[in-house]
């Protein structure tokens, strides 16, 4: 049956070349073999009848050179017909994006609902899965967090925690261990913030910076900036709350924001560190007690035997019920630098960092041969005088034909450095410096 139907292919093919002839016999072969295109082709399964059709008329070779979609599962959640285009139009399609060229292998199995893996230098994006999807962020939203507060207060100033400083927490919240009637200074509570996930530690910066509604309504402005158009934003912390969404493109958007900010850059890929906690009775001194960063990447996981993936240097994780699982990671591979954000994988604690490491390894392969698909954007206040205007508009002032050209170019954003053990961050690999440089859309691009 196979070869029959190989047999067809290759008679419908030529047949379709020839204008005029979409009648009788034929047409009921070219019905009968679109029908099995749509079930033996990966690409093509779950779609409409009509855009299988279209597929095969426009014949094998574009087959061979359109992006990879993965076959769904009826029983999942599937993502919206139309998304955001922000980036380039394939970014706003549902399924895999990828544009394979001779020498790249093929992309890992993955069974998370949306992935991104893209430049951090340039902001091509590589390849992408459902990434414009709006979902829960968990605590990956903490990245737009500290991108939105970080700059305005001081590392060294300390603060006396109140009780209504960790009022409005969600229950079940992660902690850090913040107790009322403390002091604490910045530093410790962004310590908090990266490597415990520490909702308190959120709640009170938030205090600091005017209070949680003030906090959550710069985040929605930072978002707007950045071109974070899939974000809206409930709660600072990420905690599971009506209406809260954020997207894969998005939450790389955040990361590569914050990794300019040489605070950001060092709390997220901190390792372990000394907590401050109850002073010694009778004594100014005070104790203190170690948390380790749940980036599991980062630090590793002896139990799973999941080794510290090689270059690493943060950026966040997170879970809640309804996001499951999130990452967003950052690493170096003898210069190269990718981004990857991972959203919502089959259930098991150690799946997101699978996949993740599996999308960098694939990343690292194809880095410089692949075809981008689309790119990570500027932020609008980077944009030097109307590609500001331009850059609000549909695709952020890039579209996906212009993607390469967007944010490719000697000098990016990045430069390498290296990193020494200190007491407080212990990061095997390569730590990144970023210079305040942003690709800028094409035409726009400026050197310095």
């Amino acid at each position: 049956m196979r070869e029959a139907f190989a047999r067809l292919h290759h008679r419908n093919v030529g047949f379709l070349t020839q204008p005029g002839h979409l009648r009788g016999v034929r047409f009921r072969r070219i019905a009968l073999y679109v029908r099995w295109v749509s079930l033996n082709r990966p690409a093509l399964r779950g779609r409409p009848v009509l855009t299988v059709s279209a597929a095969v008329l426009a014949g094998s070779a574009v087959l061979a050179s359109s992006p990879v979609a993965h076959a769904a599962d009826p029983t999942e959640p599937r993502p919206p017909e139309h998304m955001s285009t922000v980036g380039g139009d394939l970014l706003g399609q549902a399924g895999t994006q990828v544009a394979l060229t001779p020498g790249v292998p093929a992309l890992p199995k993955t069974t998370a609902r949306s992935w991104i893996i893209s430049d951090a230098e340039t902001g091509q994006v590589l390849a992408a899965h459902n990434a414009h999807w709006q979902l829960a962020p968990a605590s990956t939203l903490k990245m737009l967090f500290a991108d939105t507060v970080m700059p305005k207060l001081p590392r060294t100033q300390t603060h006396v925690v109140t009780a209504q400083d960790l009022a409005g927490m969600g229950v079940g919240s992660s902690l850090v261990g913040i107790k009322v009637g403390l002091p604490y200074t910045v530093q410790d509570l962004w310590r908090g913030v990266f490597l415990r996930s520490g909702n308190d530690a959120v709640h009170v910066l938030s205090s600091l910076n005017g209070g949680v509604a003030t906090t959550v309504k710069e985040m929605q402005a930072k978002a707007a900036d950045l071109q974070a158009d899939d974000t809206h934003v409930v709660s600072p912390d990420g905690y599971d709350m009506p209406g809260q969404v954020s997207s894969a493109y998005d939450l790389s958007l955040f990361a590569r924001a914050g990794l300019q900010n040489a605070d950001f850059r060092s709390y997220c890929s901190t390792v372990s560190a000394q907590f401050p906690g109850d002073f010694k009775k009778g004594s100014k001194d005070r104790e203190s007690f170690e948390i380790q960063n749940t980036d599991r990447l980062l630090a590793g996981d002896p139990v799973e035997g999941l080794k510290p993936y090689p270059g690493i240097a943060g950026v966040k994780n997170g879970y809640t019920t309804n996001a499951g699982n999130t990452y967003t990671g950052v690493a170096d591979h003898d210069g190269v630098k990718l981004l990857v954000t991972v959203m919502h994988p089959n259930a098991g604690g150690d799946e997101v960092y699978k996949e993740a490491a599996s999308l960098l390894d694939w990343g690292f392969k194809a880095a410089g041969k692949v075809k981008p698909v689309g790119t990570l954007v500027a932020p609008k206040s980077a944009l030097p005088g109307d590609a500001a205007s331009a850059g609000a508009g549909k695709g952020g002032g890039t579209s996906s034909a212009s993607a390469k050209e967007a944010g490719s170019g000697s000098g990016g954003m990045w430069t390498a450095a290296g990193i020494t053990a200190g007491a407080l961050a212990v990061l095997a690999g390569i730590f990144v410096l970023v210079r305040r440089k942003w690709p800028l859309p094409s035409g726009n691009r400026h050197r310095g």
